[in-house]
């Protein structure tokens, strides 16, 4: 589930130039791991389609949910955050760890295309499949499923961009501290799941016990699954599930800034 291979050197590289080239390398090494689209895009929205299609307790209004369906806002805002969460906490840490361990960074820092250069454009890369995701959620979701869309959108978009903004200074984090890709990828998965089930990946929070569901308020993943369950119900996100998101995004930024090694 990792991207592999090295992007050519090219001293040509300049500014934007240099982004887009290495982008669009990155992008063909992306496409050439099936694997890695099927988890972040594929499996997410099969398990919604799946769940939502077999489970008949998923399309009726549930009490326990404030007499919503689950189908309506639980599991779609479920499977966005997995999509994004096995970008953050799987294919970010992953490559970018297997690149330093590699001598990418290194010899790239002495080219005008450089390490941070690459690091931009996994970041846009992954951004880029994340937004695909919640596309097609909404979508098919819609279609087959006939979930509602997002009724707040003019919130749901910021709310998504502040909590992937989240999740990926995390999965930075996770890259600036593993010592190669494949330790990377079993201490993402350490992370990840422990943060999905405080999120209400598998126990919607509403049925958490009250001490839980507090603690799910301060994670990334609660607050990032709650402001996108808010926002598809037509109501704004609660400030402080905002301020949560803003800041994980900025502890987790600077704690990567400090630690991240190119070499």
């Amino acid at each position: 589930m990792t991207t592999t291979g090295s992007p050519p050197l090219r001293p040509a590289y300049k500014g934007r130039s240099a982004l887009r080239k290495v982008l669009l390398t990155e992008t063909r090494l992306y496409l050439r791991e099936p694997l890695t689209a099927f988890f972040t895009i594929g499996l997410p929205l099969g398990l919604l389609l799946i769940l939502g299609s077999t489970i008949p307790g998923f399309r009726e209004a549930d009490p326990s949910l404030g007499g919503e369906r689950v189908v309506d806002t639980q599991l779609p805002a479920m499977m966005i955050m997995l999509a994004v969460s096995t970008s953050a906490f799987s294919i970010i840490p992953s490559v970018l760890a297997t690149y330093r361990e590699r001598g990418v960074l290194r010899r790239l820092s002495v080219t005008p295309a450089s390490p941070g250069t690459l690091l931009g454009a996994q970041l846009v890369l992954n951004l880029v499949t994340s937004v695909l995701a919640a596309f097609l959620t909404i979508l098919f979701g819609h279609l087959v499923l006939d979930t509602r869309v997002p009724a707040a959108l003019l919130w749901f978009v910021p709310c998504f961009v502040i909590g992937v903004c989240a999740m990926f200074a995390l999965g930075l984090s996770v890259a600036a501290v593993v010592p190669n890709g494949r330790v990377a990828g079993g201490v993402g998965s350490v992370v990840m799941f422990p943060l999905l089930f405080i999120g209400g990946m598998w126990l919607p929070r509403e049925l958490m016990p009250d001490v839980l569901r507090r603690l799910s308020d301060f994670t990334p993943t609660g607050a990032f699954g709650q402001v996108m369950r808010d926002t598809w119900a037509g109501a704004a996100p609660q400030p402080l599930h905002l301020g949560v998101l803003l800041g994980w995004a900025l502890v987790g930024g600077v704690f990567a800034a400090r630690v991240f090694r190119w070499e």
